[in-house]
Order: C-alpha cells, then structure tokens, then sequence
C-alpha cells in the first residue's frame, strides 16, 4: 500500500504547507505503508497544448518533460495527498500544470479505487477554495475524497491534530476500502456523461475508447 504526497510549493523545506503534509504523513507511519514525498518544483512540467495525443494513445505526449513520470507515480499509488499554498485563490501553477496534462485520467476515471485528501496554506487570505478544487478534481478522476486541512496561520497544536487525524482517516479508508456513496454517485454520474463523449469520439480516441471497452462501460 502506497501513499503519495504531492507538495506544490517551490519553497520545500521551508514550506508551512510541507510541514502541515508531513503530520498527515506522521500519523500512518508504521502502519504498513510505503510514503513518498514529490516536490513538485524538482520536476519539469509543461501546460497542456490541446493536443489530445493522450487520448488518442494512452498517456502518450509529445512534450518531453516529468508529467508522464508522475502520472505513472499517482496510478501506482493507493491514495494522493495534494499539498499546495494559496497562489490567488487558487493551488500553484506547477501543479495546475500537472492537473491539466491529466485530462485522460477524468474522461476514463483512471484513479477509480484510489483516495485522495488535500492539505493547504495561505499567508493570511482565503483557503478553503484550494482544499474544494482538489477534492471536486478527485471525483472527476474517479477517486474518493477523504477530507482535507488548511490554514491561514501559524501551524499551531490544534491544526497539527488536524492533520494527523485526517491521515489515520486515509489510512483506514485504505484499508478497510471505505466508501463514499455520495462521492459514489457522482462518479457514476459522470461515467453515464463521459460514455456519450468517448463514444462520439471514438475514432478519434481509440485508445480512450478501447479502455472503455476492456473495463465493460461501454
């Protein structure tokens, strides 16, 4: 079982939003898990071009750069942890670049069976929007939102508490497959939604096509 941290914040070790990720992490060590950390700022990510190579063929693209890399690393996981400072009411721009070069992930849900939970900071503004855009992106993908924390201040004991709760909280989700039937729902609302689309495109997106084929919604 493997837990991927993914941290947004080019400033590293001497990121809140680091220090808040790694009390999520603090909470399931020795419980069994394999915990990865990327910094995101060590990876070269280009913005999506439109190009719709990767529905065409399966994570292909013609950029030479990591994002294929970390695909591979959150199809392999069991759950993602998303950790981004406020950048403008919004996550950074290096992980928006990694969301966007995921668009195959939502229109064939490749992170069905997977969780995910959200971790984020501000200097002082507005951060909750940050902790909704991911958990609304997790859906798109197919995975479950476990929950998530923030703060516009100081880490203090309470938030500490916060974030190790939510860490025994993906643990057991994990381990005891949790469901989300609400989350569930949605899901499968959007299966129905992206059935219509990759059947209307399915000369151009073979590859999207025939893994709709081979896990039987289509």
């Amino acid at each position: 079982m493997k837990i991927l941290g993914i941290l947004a914040s080019p400033r590293k070790n001497k990121s809140n939003t680091l220090g808040l990720l790694k009390q999520v992490f603090s909470a399931v060590e020795g419980e069994g898990f394999a915990l990865e950390i990327i910094y995101l700022c060590d990876y070269k990510i280009e913005f999506c071009r439109h190009c719709e190579a990767c529905h065409k063929n399966i994570l292909s693209c013609p950029m030479r750069d990591d994002a294929r890399l970390l695909q591979k690393k959150m199809l392999e996981a069991d759950a993602i942890v998303f950790a981004s400072p406020v950048y403008i009411h919004h996550i950074t721009g290096h992980l928006k670049n990694l969301l966007d070069r995921s668009s195959h992930f939502i229109h064939c849900q490749r992170l069905l069976g997977k969780y995910v939970a959200a971790v984020a900071t501000s200097g002082g503004g507005p951060h909750d929007m940050v902790l909704e855009y991911i958990k609304n992106y997790a859906i798109s993908c197919g995975a479950q939102y476990v929950g998530g924390v923030s703060t516009a201040i100081t880490i203090t004991e309470n938030l500490r508490y916060q974030a190790q709760s939510l860490g025994r909280d993906l643990a057991e989700a994990i381990k005891k497959r949790k469901g989300f039937p609400v989350q569930a729902g949605i899901i499968q609302t959007q299966r129905g939604y992206f059935k219509n689309i990759i059947e209307a495109n399915k000369d151009e997106w073979p590859a999207e096509y025939q893994y709709w084929k081979e896990q039987g919604w289509i």
